[in-house]
């Protein structure tokens, strides 16, 4: 667990801190997670949520392994709740011309939505920049023009029209793609 510190480093963000997830933050990602409004923006998040899959999800990000960071949106620091959401990066392959690339994901407790909170979020991690990335992508859902907008706030471009298969719906979803370049 000590090297996931290290690969996972804590980001200050305005009004918020995103931090390693810690085992402690089963209940919550769970409650938030099992929301169908939650579940059905995400590609991953299966609704109804199969017991066990919160703690083999908390395990898999505090291990470091699978290629994919995770923090969580704490604003306890701050004096508000000490989970807010989720937010990852995820490698990709390197492109064309070389150079890293991750894609950014994230979700947002629904009590939290409409609030800035996924834009100071994926503010911090665009200037943290802690993978060293040359390029960011990211994919929304097209009926969530929220998440669209937080993605445009950050700096990143629209670059086209794809879909993405979504287990909470259990369908192929029309998504929105979009590009920030960040070295």
């Amino acid at each position: 667990m000590e090297g996931t510190m290290n690969l996972v480093p804590e980001i200050k963000g305005d009004g918020l801190v995103l931090r390693p997830v810690r085992r402690s933050d089963s209940g919550l990602i769970e409650l938030y997670g099992s929301d169908d409004r939650v579940a059905r923006m995400t590609t991953s998040i299966p609704h109804p949520l199969p017991p066990g899959s919160t703690d083999a999800f908390v395990a898999r990000a505090m291990s470091g392994l699978g290629g994919e960071l995770v923090w969580v949106m704490d604003a306890s620091p701050f004096g508000g709740a000490e989970l807010k959401g989720l937010i990852s990066l995820e490698r990709m392959d390197p492109g064309p011309r070389g150079g890293s690339q991750s894609e950014i994901g994230y979700w947002v407790a629904p009590a939290w939505w409409n609030t800035g909170l996924a834009s100071a979020a994926v503010q911090a991690l665009v200037d943290a920049n802690p993978l060293n990335d040359d390029t960011l992508f990211g994919s929304v859902f097209q009926d969530n023009p929220a998440s669209a907008r937080v993605l445009t706030n950050a700096g990143f471009q629209y670059v086209g029209d794809a879909e993405s298969f979504s287990v909470a719906r259990n369908a192929k979803v029309p998504t929105w793609t979009y590009i920030r370049k960040l070295n």
